[in-house]
């Protein structure tokens, strides 16, 4: 009876090795949490003209909700506009809303949100015209004018783009360059960017170290807050150059929030860039982001800064450099125009370069956002073509390693120091962590490791690619 009792807790413990040793991981994923209906305390503070809307039309997980109740009242009517916004069945609401919506603030706010709804319903539209000309806020009646410009911008985008479709199918190369360069400029118009011509043309490509030599790189992306997690994480960084020295640095663009910089002598340069990665000694060579396309004049501020700085520097929005065995290749994808793809196939063609690294601030994959089909369907055959060996991202804001798709090898690098974003489940994931930290590359003409490296200075995740002599 004894032996019998042993043998069956025996039975019973293997049985639960062999659960936990050798179950599917994917079904040891925590499910996502599940949204919920407003609270009522979070409610109680809606304001009354949108509160039954928001308690039957909205849910929100347990985080949001979290992060509602810190928000001020101003902040969660913003939100609450927004949300609804996002509903069609809301839109006749919203509008009956604008007639009579005291605050300039929630006029405007609704005005933006229902972008959508305007485009789709031209009919509406006479409503943000009434706006532009007898609104009594000057702020609200200008908002309402941008809104029918981006409008109708992007009528006349799709037009170009007709053209430009056109022109490729009937091999007519010298059409293609004009509309191509069309585009670039189009798309200034169509985002209210200020950014001449000639700041987009990048210079020759040019060299940073001698071909010869072993280097080591440090990269980062999303992280111009000013937040106590972008000075921690560039802390680390100081602290690792005095033991592993670095020769340049690149960044993956959302330098800084929320809208990029208003000029080159905004004084969040020296707070949020110089005194915390200028005691690092070397040069970056920058992208840009979302968030630094998010004003007129961002873009050219930090291209500008170039100028004024020891250790930033942008030529253009796109560029590439030589540096040892490897040639890397700044990829602006907010703007991913036809000219600028037709520039990186032509420059990566042309490289002799050992390895060839291609970076920017968009994905391709990621466990945060997915598949990004459009550059799937534009980007990634460039790079498959012209064997380029990695490509390096921001955007999404935590570390990760994915499976190489056509011989490139993708890695997400956006732990800089802003807000992280949460992972899921995904099938091309090799290595994923919601974590503040950086990426070290270094190359050789036979090697090239990427590391992940933690705040605490500590090694998080590493791989090496090899290549024969």
């Amino acid at each position: 009876m004894l032996s019998r009792t042993i043998g069956t807790i025996f039975a019973v413990a293997f049985l639960l090795t062999h659960s936990l040793l050798f179950a599917d991981p994917r079904q040891a994923q925590p499910s996502p949490p599940s949204p919920a209906a407003l609270s009522g305390d979070i409610l109680a503070r809606v304001p009354s003209a949108y509160r039954e809307e928001a308690r039957s039309m909205l849910t929100a997980t347990d985080q949001v909700q979290g992060s509602l109740r810190r928000k001020s009242d101003d902040g969660l009517s913003v939100w609450i506009v927004e949300s609804l916004a996002r509903k069609p069945e809301a839109a006749d609401f919203l509008i009956s809303q604008l007639e009579k919506e005291p605050s300039p603030k929630l006029r405007s706010e609704i005005i933006t949100s229902l972008r959508p709804h305007w485009q789709l319903h031209p009919e509406t539209q006479q409503i943000v015209v009434h706006h532009v000309v007898s609104d009594p806020d000057a702020s609200v009646a200008l908002q309402a004018m941008d809104v029918l410009r981006s409008i109708q911008m992007v009528a006349l985008d799709r037009l170009l783009e007709t053209r430009l479709t056109a022109a490729k199918a009937a091999a007519d190369n010298a059409a293609v360059k004009e509309f191509a360069v069309e585009e670039e400029r189009w798309f200034s118009l169509k985002e209210d960017i200020m950014l001449p011509a000639f700041l987009r043309i990048p210079p020759p490509v040019f060299s940073v170290a001698p071909l010869d030599r072993t280097i080591r790189v440090l990269a980062f992306g999303d992280f111009g807050t000013g937040s106590a997690a972008q000075k921690q994480t560039a802390a680390a960084m100081v602290e690792f150059n005095k033991t592993h020295p670095f020769d340049f640095g690149l960044t993956m663009g959302d330098n800084f929030y929320p809208q990029g910089m208003v000029s080159p002598s905004d004084p969040r340069w020296q707070t949020q860039w110089e005194q915390l990665y200028g005691p690092l000694g070397i040069k970056f060579y920058a992208t840009l982001g979302n968030h630094d396309w998010s004003s007129a004049d961002s873009p050219a501020a930090e291209i500008l800064y170039t100028d004024k700085s020891p250790s930033w520097r942008m030529p253009a929005p796109y560029y590439t450099f030589t540096a040892g065995p490897v040639q890397f290749f700044a990829f602006d994808t907010q703007e991913d125009s036809e000219a600028e793809r037709e520039w990186l196939d032509s420059e990566l063609s042309k490289s002799t370069a050992r390895w060839k690294v291609v970076y920017g601030h968009y994905h391709i994959f990621s466990a945060t956002r997915g598949d990004n089909k459009e550059l799937i369907e534009k980007l990634l055959p460039v790079l498959e073509k012209n064997h380029v060996d990695i490509y390096l991202n921001g955007h999404d804001h935590n570390l990760q390693e994915l499976k190489p798709e056509g011989g490139v090898h993708f890695f997400v690098s956006g732990g800089g120091g802003a807000g992280l974003y949460n992972l899921n489940t995904y099938d091309r994931s090799i290595y994923k962590q919601k974590v503040n930290g950086f990426t070290v590359l270094e190359a050789g003409g036979d090697y090239f490791k990427i590391s992940f490296i933690g705040t605490d200075g500590n090694e998080l995740h590493q791989v090496t690619l090899t290549k024969k002599p």
